[in-house]
């Protein structure tokens, strides 16, 4: 095995620091491998109740009338997140695209939105309005307020409770990843518990989970403990490294159809949207979604452990459990993200001899850079990292539709940072007091 890592210029000084780390994350693993299991088998009974079968994968042109792929499709999706309905479809381009679509289509003008886990990510807030943007909520007079989560990434209830006494907000968002923020990621648990309190208070109120890189990581969804919508992108995990493009929101048959009339066009709504050839890595890509989330939770979790001992702050930590596929890192220096992600690329199939750097980037601001050698172009379920060039020089890394790639990018990018004089690898293996 060290003979074939060689090929890859990863040398014996990684390798030895690596193996005391991979050895002791077996039941780690073997857990991760369990949840995984059981989604899968969630997936098979969805689509064999759904009676999926072969003509379901055969695609629509046109208006896409009476496509019954794409028709069982969405009941497979409901059926696994336990919605009413669902809309999966490669009209929509991608994460923020389906946000967009849920929050434009279940808000009015003087409405008003709530974000109960703080800011959201950056491209979202120009969907907001809170950058200014053509086209933002903002600019058909719906409003926006925001409650910050405390610093133990738990939610302010109080302020929550606060917030909704403004008759107007008609709908609360709950960012479930971290984007780009120095948080933890929120649980499903926690999740349920703050949409349970604003229910409460406030059972008119649309709860909106975005659920971008959650999907499979638990046994459960947002959407089993009282999320009236989740929403995310098939080019995440649902899509299993497969799905070429897409989206998906499942939810109640109301928060559904308003998408579907915003998506396509009043009076067509879902009965309109053509499939053409992409239902059968559709459907492939879901049923492989379990697995491949597997493999992006345990190279998140050997990047932990790898790079924690070495005195850089990660985010979860090493032992810490997890609710997506991010692995954050703290460098604190522009080199260190920078070689981080060109060494994800290096060890890409795709791409592998691209050098990344970072760049303007709609929707950020500041310079991002990203790192993703894949066969499905910016698909953060393959092997990817990314971040913004600003202190204090986080990169987020995800993804790997296999084990051992993700495997081989941790180790590349460790090996890149020695090569560089950004690391040692002479730090006991525990973690930093």
């Amino acid at each position: 095995m060290r003979s074939i890592y060689r090929q890859f210029g990863i040398t014996d000084q990684v390798l030895d620091y690596a193996a005391p780390v991979l050895e002791k994350l077996t039941e780690r693993f073997r857990q991760i491998d369990e949840t995984a299991e059981y989604n899968q088998l969630r997936v098979i009974k969805a689509m064999q109740d759904a009676h999926i079968g072969e003509a379901n994968l055969k695609g629509t042109t046109g208006y896409g009338y009476d496509d019954i792929g794409r028709d069982g499709l969405e009941r497979v999706y409901a059926s696994y997140f336990h919605t009413e309905d669902a809309l999966v479809r490669p009209q929509i381009t991608c994460g923020t695209h389906a946000l967009a679509l849920a929050l434009m289509s279940n808000l009015r003008p003087g409405d008003v939105l709530l974000s109960a886990a703080g800011a959201p990510y950056d491209t979202l807030q120009e969907v907001i309005g809170i950058r200014p943007s053509r086209g933002s909520l903002a600019e058909y007079g719906i409003g926006y307020r925001q409650v910050d989560l405390k610093p133990d990434s738990t939610f302010d209830f109080d302020g929550i409770l606060e917030a909704l006494n403004d008759r107007r907000i008609r709908l609360v968002t709950i960012q479930r990843s971290k984007g780009y923020q120095s948080r933890l990621t929120l649980s499903v648990a926690q999740i349920g518990e703050a949409i349970s309190v604003i229910k409460k208070a406030r059972p008119d109120v649309i709860c909106m989970v975005d659920n971008c890189y959650g999907e499979f990581v638990e046994k459960t969804e947002p959407s089993d403990v009282g999320a009236d919508m989740i929403v995310g992108s098939l080019i995440k995990n649902p899509g299993g490294g497969l799905a070429p493009i897409g989206g998906y929101i499942a939810g109640t048959f109301e928060c559904v159809e308003n998408a579907a009339v915003r998506l396509t066009s009043p009076g067509l709504g879902k009965e309109v949207g053509a499939t053409l050839e992409v239902l059968p890595s559709f459907y492939q890509g879901f049923f492989m979604g379990p697995t491949v989330t597997a493999s992006a939770l345990k190279g998140a979790v050997l990047a932990a452990n790898l790079y924690e001992p070495l005195g850089f702050d990660v985010l979860p930590d090493s032992s810490e459990s997890r609710h997506d596929i991010i692995q954050a890192i703290t460098f604190g220096t522009p080199e260190g993200v920078i070689a981080f992600c060109q060494g994800i690329q290096a060890a890409s199939p795709v791409d592998s001899f691209v050098a990344a750097e970072p760049s303007d980037m709609p929707g950020y601001d500041s310079q991002v850079i990203m790192a993703a050698g894949a066969f499905v172009s910016g698909s953060s379920i393959e092997l990817s990292a990314d971040g913004p060039i600003k202190p204090p020089y986080n990169v987020y890394f995800q993804g790997g539709l296999t084990w051992p790639h993700a495997k081989l990018g941790i180790l590349k990018s460790l090996q890149n940072l020695l090569d560089r004089g950004l690391c040692r690898l002479d730090r006991n293996l525990t973690k930093p007091e």
